[in-house]
C-alpha cells in the first residue's frame, strides 16, 4: 500500500481520506502489489549474507555446545598443529645453568700460597702452568731443592728421628704413598719420626738430588694439598729467599666447573647430582656436584631489584682428560635433579592453560574425536621439553602440539 500527500488530502492506495470535517470519501480498494514483499525478502537475505560474511572474515564462530562436550568433534585448531604419542617410562628433571671450567683451589675459591722458609738465592722457580706433583722439586735455593710434600698442616719446625706430632704423620703418609717405604715397615698413620722414616727419607733425598741426610730441615720442604698448578709465580731468579716471603700462588692439578646457582633452586640441587657438562667446542663429558657453597652472593648493587643472589656449587670431572688444558673457560651445564622410574609423558607444548586455573590437554581418539582432558603436572625434563602428567590418559593415547 502507498501514501501520497496531495493539497489538503492524504492519499492512500485504495482509499482517499479527506482531511476536511465531513465523512471521508472511500474508492474502490486496488489489489495489493505482489511485488514490493518479495523485494523485501531478497534486501533481508542479502543483508543476512553480507553479516555472515563480515562475522567469518573477523574470525567469530558461535559454537552451540563447550569444546568436547559429549565427545563431539572438537572446532577446528586455530594455526598448524600435528599429534604426539603420550608415553609411559622413566623422565629425570635437569637444572639448566651456565659455569666456569677451572682448577680446584681453596674452599673459598682462592689460590693456594706457596710460602717458603728457606734462605738464599733463588737458582730455579716454576712458570705459570707447571704442575709440580707431591715428592718432587717445587724450587731451588742456591744448590738446595726444596720438594712439594702432600698435606693440611704446614712444616713449622726441623723434623729428625726421635720427633712426634702431627707434621710426621704428614711425612710418614708421603714416604709410603711415594713407594720409599711399605706399609709393614712404616705405619703411615704413625705420628713417631722413627729409624724406618729416616731411612725410607733418604732414599727421597737421593731420588731428587738434595743431602742424605734421614732427617728434614725447616724450609727443605712445603706442605700443601696434593699435586699443584703455578698460576703466578712471584719469586725471581737471582733474588734472595726470605723466610716466610711467598715464593708462588697454585691451584690442585684437579679439574672442576663452578657454577652460580640461582638461590631459589638451591633446595633442587644436592651434592652428588650427576651433571652433563658441555665444553666450549661442543664436546660433553660427566661430572657431578662435589660441594654447595652456603653464602650467596648478588652480582648487582645492594640497592638494586634485579641483582639476583646466587650460591656457588661446584662441580668435579669424572674424565678430567676431556677438559684438556682450559682454563676459566665458559660451560653449560645440566644437573640432574630428580627422577621418576614410571611416568605418563607428554610434550609440555601440549599443555594449554585452563580458564579456572591448572592445565589441560587436548586429546585424540583412533576415531579422530577430539576431547579436553585436565591433567595434573608433575617431573619436568627442561633439556628434552617433556613433563609428568596424570589424568584420564594412558600410553599411546594422542595428544595436540604445534606443528614443529
Amino acid at each position: 500500500m502507498s501514501t501520497r500527500v496531495s493539497g489538503g488530502e492524504v492519499e492512500t492506495a485504495g482509499a482517499t481520506v479527506s482531511d476536511r470535517a465531513g465523512e471521508p470519501e472511500i474508492s474502490e480498494v486496488a489489489a495489493p502489489d505482489p511485488v514490493k514483499p518479495r523485494r523485501r525478502r531478497r534486501r533481508s537475505v542479502r543483508v543476512g549474507a553480507a553479516v555472515l560474511v563480515l562475522a567469518v572474515a573477523a574470525g567469530i564462530v558461535v559454537a552451540t555446545k563447550p569444546f568436547g562436550e559429549g565427545n563431539k568433534p572438537a572446532p577446528p585448531t586455530t594455526g598448524a598443529s600435528s599429534l604426539a604419542t603420550v608415553r609411559r617410562g622413566s623422565l629425570a628433571s635437569q637444572v639448566d645453568q651456565s659455569g666456569t671450567l677451572s682448577y680446584v683451589a681453596q674452599d673459598d675459591g682462592t689460590p693456594y700460597s706457596v710460602v717458603g722458609n728457606a734462605t738464599g738465592i733463588y737458582t730455579w722457580v716454576p712458570s705459570t702452568g707447571d704442575e709440580i706433583k707431591c715428592g718432587k722439586v717445587l724450587y731451588w735455593v742456591g744448590d738446595t731443592p726444596v720438594m712439594l710434600l702432600c698435606g693440611k698442616w704446614p712444616a713449622y719446625r726441623d723434623l729428625s728421628e726421635g720427633d712426634s706430632g702431627k707434621d710426621v704423620r704428614e711425612l710418614n703418609r708421603n714416604l709410603v704413598k711415594l713407594g720409599y717405604a711399605d706399609r709393614s715397615e712404616l705405619d703411615p698413620d704413625s705420628k713417631y719420626f722413627g729409624a724406618e722414616t729416616a731411612a725410607a727419607l733418604e732414599k727421597l733425598q737421593d731420588k731428587i738430588g738434595a743431602d742424605e741426610t734421614g732427617s728434614l730441615k725447616l724450609g727443605a720442604a712445603v706442605f700443601l694439598p696434593g699435586p699443584l698448578r703455578i698460576t703466578k709465580a712471584m719469586a725471581k731468579l737471582g733474588t734472595n729467599a726470605r723466610p716466610g716471603e711467598q715464593v708462588a700462588q697454585a691451584t690442585s692439578t684437579d679439574r672442576q666447573v663452578t657454577v652460580g646457582l640461582d638461590a631459589s633452586q638451591q633446595s633442587q640441587v644436592k651434592v652428588g647430582d650427576k651433571v652433563q657438562i658441555t665444553l666450549p667446542d661442543n664436546r660433553t663429558t660427566s661430572g657431578k656436584v662435589d660441594r654447595i657453597g652456603a653464602v650467596a652472593s648478588s652480582s648487582g648493587s645492594k640497592d638494586s631489584d634485579s641483582s639476583s643472589a646466587t650460591i656457588p656449587v661446584y662441580v668435579t670431572l669424572q674424565r678430567p682428560k676431556d677438559a684438556g688444558s682450559l682454563d676459566q673457560a665458559p660451560v653449560r651445564v645440566e644437573i640432574t635433579t630428580a627422577g621418576v622410574k614410571d611416568a605418563l609423558i607428554v610434550p609440555v607444548t601440549a599443555l594449554s592453560g585452563q580458564a579456572g586455573g591448572g592445565y589441560s590437554v587436548e586429546k585424540v581418539d583412533a576415531r579422530g574425536v577430539h576431547s579436553v582432558v585436565p591433567v595434573t603436572l608433575g617431573l619436568f625434563d627442561n633439556a628434552d621439553g617433556l613433563v609428568q602428567v596424570s589424568g584420564s590418559l594412558s600410553g599411546g593415547d594422542r595428544v595436540v602440539v604445534p606443528a614443529s
